[in-house]
């Protein structure tokens, strides 16, 4: 697994947060609130599959004041129609005794683990290019789809993913595999961050990759690992 914790019973816990980005005036990056945790809940997302596990519930840890609690929930909700999946029960907490001067939240999934896998040998690509800060907005067309990757799952064209955040494709790449010294190519940046998981990482059978490229499209990378 990848930054997720097995509680035990088959439960699954994942998180992500925010800083400086949101609605304030102190914020970094000025993004409407729901656009904020809608990330911050695709990075858990993510987390949960990397980790075989699906969403059961859905904890917001809200930093930023009542008044942005609706939009946060607007984004999450927003993250699993994308994905086509059920809306899980989304709870959580605001602070509303002291103001902030930036945005600031968290989102933790629980999830449950499904029966594990029969993994194939797979080879390794990149879907999607990393970006961060404002390229996120900007680019968003270039963002590694949710609802492919779970289609992609549901149709055995890919067998295992991870997704890669700010330490980059090749620092994600020798977690995954185990090995500090892996040495790995690819067309894309490998040492970019990729901000909320704007790249996965994911396993592809031999007998699916044909498939992969016309499911992927353009920004699926093949990733060269020795």
């Amino acid at each position: 697994m990848r930054n997720a914790i097995d509680i035990g019973n088959g439960f699954i816990i994942t998180t992500d947060n925010s800083g400086g980005i949101g609605e304030k005036i102190g914020d970094y990056v000025s993004v409407p609130d729901n656009v904020t945790s809608y990330f911050a809940a695709r990075v858990a997302l993510l987390e949960q599959w990397a980790a075989n596990a699906e969403p059961v519930t859905v904890l917001i840890h809200n930093f930023s004041g009542s008044k942005s609690w609706e939009k946060y929930v607007q984004g999450v909700e927003d993250l699993f129609r994308e994905a086509d999946l059920d809306i899980p029960t989304i709870t959580g907490s605001s602070e509303t005794n002291m103001g902030l001067a930036q945005s600031a939240v968290a989102v933790t999934i629980i999830g449950k683990k499904n029966p594990a896998p029969i993994l194939d040998e797979v080879q390794w690509f990149t879907y999607g290019i990393p970006l961060v800060g404002d390229e996120v907005t900007e680019h968003a067309n270039k963002i590694a789809s949710l609802r492919k990757l779970r289609e992609a799952l549901d149709n055995g064209i890919i067998k295992q993913l991870w997704p890669v955040g700010s330490r980059g494709i090749l620092a994600e790449a020798r977690e995954m595999m185990q090995n500090d010294e892996l040495s790995v190519e690819s067309d894309v940046d490998l040492e970019k961050s990729a901000g909320p998981a704007t790249v996965v990482i994911v396993g592809v059978p031999a007998s699916q990759i044909k498939k992969a490229y016309t499911h992927f499209e353009e920004f699926l990378n093949e990733l060269h690992m020795k």
